[in-house]
């Protein structure tokens, strides 16, 4: 199964628990295209967010307690860190933390295509990204 056809899955499966309660959410390809320039949301649910991402530069590691993160790579590249323990924790919101660094953890080598699942709870970051990359994400959350 190809990465694309597996993404449309992932991101299916949270919105068909929208879909029985509502009707259909369609976003604008012009909304797409600067939440992908800029980076923001494009659909805002309660059990879900879809959102575009766009980095030039190095992020600060993240906790989400409440959200999985299901991220697909449009184009660019990147090193990702998953797991571990993030160094230098902040909150900065309920349920949302801030990090300087992880110990440990398992590092990735983002690509166009790929697609990396993170569940609610694990440590992740941007640790290098050499050019720009651009990505969707999925935040599925929990009650």
């Amino acid at each position: 199964m190809n990465r694309l056809a597996v993404f449309g899955i992932l991101l299916a499966a949270p919105a068909l628990m929208v879909a029985q309660t509502s009707k259909a959410t369609f976003v604008d390809h012009t909304k797409v295209a600067e939440a992908l320039a800029k980076g923001g949301k494009m659909v805002t649910a309660s059990d879900l967010v879809v959102q575009g991402g766009h980095r030039d530069k190095t992020g600060q590691v993240e906790v989400h307690d409440k959200e999985t993160d299901v991220i697909y790579v449009l184009d660019g590249t990147a090193t990702f860190v998953t797991g571990g323990k993030m160094v230098g924790g902040k909150d900065t919101t309920p349920g949302q933390h801030l990090g300087t660094n992880i110990d440990g953890g398992e590092t990735h080598k983002l690509v166009k295509g790929d697609v990396i699942v993170v569940p609610a709870g694990t440590p992740h970051w941007f640790k290098e990204v050499p050019g720009t990359i651009n990505y969707y994400v999925v935040k599925v959350l929990k009650p």
